[in-house]
Formats: structure tokens, sequence, C-alpha cells
């Protein structure tokens, strides 16, 4: 395991304090506001860092068992049956890692991969009239599935090769239909797939958690796919990867990261106020009494309730297991997607997976997440098709917590602030926030080229 950071409670760095000026000060210790902490600290940027939690990770956290009852079961203690409280990292959002995604290449950028560790997921899997079945992302992987019937297999194996060839710059690649002027919808009728074959592509392959999509240009959906094929040939069995002891060790990585570029860190710091001027832009932060100046503020919606507002409810269930998801080949790792057509409702349903191999439970423990957007007042009901697929459950914890998104884009006000955490159970749109924030905030693309080796070839693997 990659060294973990230590932080230390109220003041950082050894420094002053907030009674001093900043470049940026960046409220919330999630992964968005971590690796943005991380990224502009890179960049010569001198950055305060707070946060209101006497822990890190904010939403992005992972709990050790007794905080996990603590949280969820105030008073009660964990059985013993569970297992020592310190064998678990629970996450509270559930997320892999796309091994060719965007994050992958953030790690790579900033070296804050020598501060974690990584063990692919063993499998990605569709569920399909109340079965299970592993995700086909090749051709010759799409000829073996039983997810399909065999002249079914052989369309769906010529679109994955078409695929795999695309080009967007090369009208060669296009195979005789145009994937900018057509929808996702035509490209799929194109290759005769049948409803059920871009039902599964498009939401167990592209990640869509709804159809809105099949009216839109292609090309993206194109890039998901290829993106999820690459993903997969990178090592095996799945397109994901995850860290060692949970997604907390992430935040620590880049917060790691800031520190060593001088950025200093306080938990434990209430807010008292934003500062503003004259003319309605943030001058900085006041906390217990003192103010920190910065040219800009970035935070977590938590931290600006008047400035943003409320997209949506995510409703999830934490199960602790004594067995592995049944129908995973006895994974010890797994995504789950069950399409929103399964069930006959608006989103998607989504579980994620990991065990004693992530070293996140104690050997004989798996803790699957299920989580999806609510839609009702009934959030268990929501999941519980999820749930049933996990066979018998130790314990449960239900959690819904709302989304937020901000209502400008912060370059009026120079508060730049990042959006709640979905249901999926990939990193991709969340990646898209923090380089649409980056953006926002220096007007430039985050520059994502990895870093060269010594001899001028760039660096390919974490």
């Amino acid at each position: 395991m990659g060294e973990r950071i230590v932080l230390v409670q109220g003041r950082g760095n050894n420094r002053e304090g907030t009674d001093e000026e900043y470049d940026v000060i960046i409220l919330g210790t999630g992964l968005k506001e971590c690796i943005l902490s991380g990224v502009l600290s890179v960049e010569g940027k001198k950055v305060l860092h707070m946060d209101r939690n006497g822990y890190y990770g904010g939403e992005c956290a992972s709990l050790n068992l007794n905080q996990l009852f603590e949280k969820f079961r105030t008073g009660t203690a964990p059985p013993a049956s569970l297992g020592a409280s310190r064998d678990y990292n629970v996450d509270l959002i559930p997320k892999f890692l796309m091994s060719c995604g965007v994050l992958v290449q953030i790690l790579v950028k900033t070296d804050v991969t020598r501060y974690l560790e990584f063990k692919a997921v063993d499998g990605s899997f569709v569920v399909h009239g109340s079965t299970v079945y592993k995700v086909p992302s090749t051709s010759g992987e799409a000829l073996k599935s039983s997810l399909m019937g065999l002249l079914e297999k052989r369309r769906c194996g010529k679109f994955l090769e078409f695929v795999g060839d695309f080009d967007e710059a090369d009208a060669k690649t296009w195979k005789g239909i145009d994937p900018k002027k057509a929808t996702a919808s035509e490209v799929f009728k194109h290759y005769g797939l049948s409803a059920d074959t871009i039902d599964f592509i498009g939401h167990a392959m592209a990640l869509y958690d709804n159809d809105r999509y099949l009216t839109e240009n292609a090309v993206e959906t194109i890039k998901r796919i290829r993106l999820y094929g690459e993903s997969v040939l990178r090592y095996g069995n799945s397109p994901y990867i995850y860290p060692l002891y949970g997604l907390g060790e992430m935040p620590q990585g880049f917060a790691r990261l800031s520190a060593i570029y001088g950025g200093t860190y306080m938990l434990n710091k209430p807010l008292d106020e934003i500062v503003y001027n004259e003319s309605g832009v943030a001058i900085g932060v006041k906390s217990e009494g003192e103010t920190a100046k910065a040219k800009f503020v970035v935070g977590d919606p938590s931290y600006f309730p008047d400035k943003v507002q409320h997209v949506g409810k995510v409703a999830s269930a934490i199960c602790i297991l004594s067995h592995p998801i049944p129908n995973t080949n006895n994974a010890e790792s797994a995504q789950i997607i069950i399409p929103q057509k399964e069930l006959k409702r608006q989103y998607d349903v989504y579980i994620s997976c990991v065990s004693a191999a992530h070293q996140v439970a104690p050997k004989g423990k798996w803790i699957a997440l299920v989580s999806t957007i609510a839609t009702t007042d009934k959030p268990e009901q929501e999941l519980e098709a999820g749930i049933r697929l996990l066979g018998p459950v130790d314990e449960t914890f239900y959690h819904v917590r709302d989304m937020y998104q901000p209502k400008e884009d912060g370059r009026k006000d120079q508060v730049f602030i990042t959006k709640s955490y979905d249901p999926e159970t990939h990193f991709e749109t969340t990646c898209l926030d923090i380089l649409d924030v980056y953006k926002r905030i220096t007007g430039k693309d985050m520059d994502l080229t990895p870093p060269k080796k010594d001899g001028g070839k760039e660096e390919s693997e974490q």
C-alpha cells in the first residue's frame, strides 16, 4: 500500500493558517475537490484546503465497521460475527475506475499512482430476463456469449468490430454510415441489432443510465463503447480497477500531492461565511473569526446552499455478505447493471461488490452497494430488485442523499462548485465534472498528456 498522508487538525503544514492570502481556497475534501487541489497546486497555485469534518473524503469517505454503525445505527454496536472493525473500509459512494478512463489519466499525469495500489475488478455483468450475464466486450466474446442467439452474436460481433476500428477523422472507418450525422439508434439499426442487444450495449458498455442517448449523435456512444472495450483489454475480465483499502485512499493521494507543492490542509475547520467584495465577487472565507483571502473559492455543494439547485436523490443500500454474489463465477469483486427496461423504471440500478481481495473487508465477507436515482418516496422498494440478486444478506444499511448542481458557472462571482455524486458505479461522469470545473477556473482544458519517462517516452501504465 502507498504511504498515507497525515493531516493536521485545525492548522496544516505548520503555517499561519487562515490569516493569510491564497490563490484558491477549497472547501470539502471529497475526491473532486482533492483532485482540483492537487492539480492546481502542481500548477503553482497557493492552496488552502479546509473541511468542516474531522475525517477525510467527504461523501467519498471509506468507513470502518464501527463508523458505519455509528453513521446509520447510532448507539448500536456491530455484531461480533462481522469481524474486526479495522478490517472494513466501506465506501459511501460506489465507484470503480475505468482502466483507460479519465481518472486513470489524471492519476498517471499527476503521479498520484505512487501513493496507491490497484487491483482489477473480476467481472462486469448485466441483467436480462432476471438472469445475470457476463458483458461481452469484443467480437470474440460476443460470439461466445449466452446472452444472444447465433445470428445476433454475429451482428453484435460486426458492430463491435466497427467500434474497434472507428476513427472519427477517417471516413473509411465509418462502414457506410456517417456517425457524425446519424443518431445512436440509427447506427444500431444499420447493424441490425435487436432491442435487447441495444439495451445491454447502451447501458452495460456505453454506461448510459437512461435511453435519451438513442436520439442523440452517435459519436459519443461509439467512443464510450470503445473506451469500455479498450479498458477490458488492458487487464482482462472487466474494464474496471479499484484501489486497495477503498476509495478513501484516493483523496489522500491527491492531498499528499498538493501538500508536496505547498498546499495547506485543515480538518475540523468550520466555515462561518464566504467573504465577497462590493461587486459580489468572492475574495475569501471566514472561519472561527479569522479571514483567509483568495482569488477564487472552490467547494462541494454542501458549502453553498444558496448557490445550488436540487436535481434529484440517490438511493443506496450498503450490504454485508458472507458469500460472493450468485451467478458471478464466485467473483471477489464485480459490477452488475440492471437496465431500466428490465425493471420498467426510468433509471438503471447499479451494483458494485468488493471484498477482502481489495482489503476492504475481512476474509469471508463481501461488501455490495446497490444504488439508483430515486424517483419515489420508497427507496427501499426501488432497490429491492438489486438486493434480491445478492442472495442472503448479513446487514443492510439504507442511505438516501440529495443531488445538487451549481446554478451558475462561477465565472461571475469566482465561486466554482462541483456537482453531487451520481449513483453510477464508475467515475467517468464524475471526471467530466472535474474537467469542466477546471476549465471554468483556468479557461483551458486540463492537460492529461502522460509524463515523460527517462529517455523521452510517454508513461502509459500506472
